[in-house]
């Protein structure tokens, strides 16, 4: 992947997505399902490619966890993605879909008005929405 860093050293979505390859990351999605997972790989859609998978369901139940070997994900259904995996999860209370959605709202607004929103910084939005939703 080509470098696209500006002059300021900004890491682009991308590029920190590639930083992540081999490595443990947290994936929401639209749903009510969340994976954490080794990413293999991903393309220029952000469809991603992850082994040793454990899917979260969030259900009227009660949070439902499946182990899958590996998994395809579509691009378009993700919300966010956060490098770490589990290690953040395990300290997170699950969203709810009204969280999700206001969240996933209040970002798309934050990335149409700035298109150098850095991954990290979507992390630290999500961080303060989680916090005071």
């Amino acid at each position: 992947m080509a470098s696209a860093t500006n002059s300021t050293n900004q890491l682009l979505p991308l590029e920190l997505i590639d930083k992540c390859i081999g490595s443990k990351i947290w994936v929401i999605m639209k749903s009510e399902k969340e994976f954490t997972g080794t990413l293999l790989g991903f393309d220029d859609y952000v469809n991603m490619v992850l082994e040793d998978v454990t899917e979260y369901e969030n259900t009227p139940e009660g949070r439902k966890t499946t182990h899958l070997d590996q998994i395809l994900l579509n691009g378009n259904n993700i919300t966010m993605l956060i490098p770490g995996g589990e290690e953040y999860l395990l300290q997170a209370t699950p969203l709810t879909s009204q969280q999700i959605t206001k969240l996933s709202s209040f970002l798309t607004k934050q990335i149409k008005r700035s298109l150098r929103l850095s991954l990290n910084t979507m992390i630290f939005y999500y961080l303060i929405c989680f916090y005071t939703l």
